[in-house]
């Protein structure tokens, strides 16, 4: 099916905004991969994506997806940025730098524009091939951001090891934030490392006022969640765009 799902395009992206906390502003949007299966309906990618990757089909995909969000932020504003998330499956095909020029160059999309979240998992094999890869990446002049931080093995070596350009707060953390001293304990060891290292940190899965709150006192830069939006297709960024600057000039 997924095969099928390639050729036929039943693949589309949908984009969920990061907001500027200090700026009341949308700094940005991740790009997240939806599949539309013609009986079973839209199927998550927590469902797909692993099968996409143990049938090798996830570097085809991975690659369509940058082209596609790359050419969708054209169409946004010149200060917004699009993130796309990459598999490690992608760093061991070792044609992922060349997808990456190859989607900018196809855009017109300045490298400054895209960010690339990768987790954790990308260390765990292959560590010097993928650092390399990395550091390739960042000369382009794209961004690179470590995803679900601190819900993994040894995150703390790995921003020795690599010069983040932002850290992603885990939605979990972020939850309980108002309900659980720890949570909040360790959402604040991660603003105070940001800061310290001069990496944005962003907080996901913020669903309510008081999350947001909780995380602006912290000092967290950017929030995505849907206190502010749930991921929406290309076609409504305009209108997301301009109710959100309208809201924020009202809130001004």
């Amino acid at each position: 099916d997924l095969r099928a799902a390639f050729s036929k395009g039943e693949f589309e992206l949908h984009y969920q905004p990061l907001v500027d906390i200090a700026a009341n502003r949308i700094s940005g949007f991740e790009s997240l991969l939806r599949w539309r299966h013609p009986q079973k309906g839209m199927i998550s990618p927590a469902e797909f994506i692993p099968v996409a990757e143990d049938i090798g089909l996830i570097v085809a995909l991975g690659e369509w997806v940058l082209r596609e969000a790359c050419a969708e932020a054209m169409k946004w504003p010149a200060d917004v940025k699009v993130a796309v998330n990459l598999s490690p499956v992608q760093f061991r095909s070792r044609n992922l730098v060349q997808a990456v020029i190859s989607a900018l160059a196809h855009s017109g999309l300045p490298a400054r524009r895209l960010e690339l979240e990768i987790t954790e998992s990308v260390f765990l094999a292959e560590t010097e091939a993928n650092l390399a890869i990395l550091h390739q990446l960042r000369e382009l002049g794209v961004s690179i951001s470590m995803d679900d931080f601190g819900t993994g093995y040894s995150s703390l070596s790995y921003l020795r090891s690599f010069p983040f350009d932002k850290i992603k707060i885990d939605r979990s953390f972020v939850k309980d934030l108002a309900r659980r001293a720890d949570c909040l304990a360790i959402v604040r060891a991660i603003s105070g490392l940001g800061r310290s290292l001069k990496i944005t940190t962003t907080a996901e899965g913020v669903e309510t006022t008081d999350q947001l709150d909780w995380l602006r006192a912290e000092g967290c830069n950017e929030v995505q969640g849907f206190l502010f939006s749930a991921a929406k297709p290309g076609s409504e960024i305009a209108g997301l765009l301009s109710k959100f600057a309208e809201r924020a000039s009202k809130a001004a």
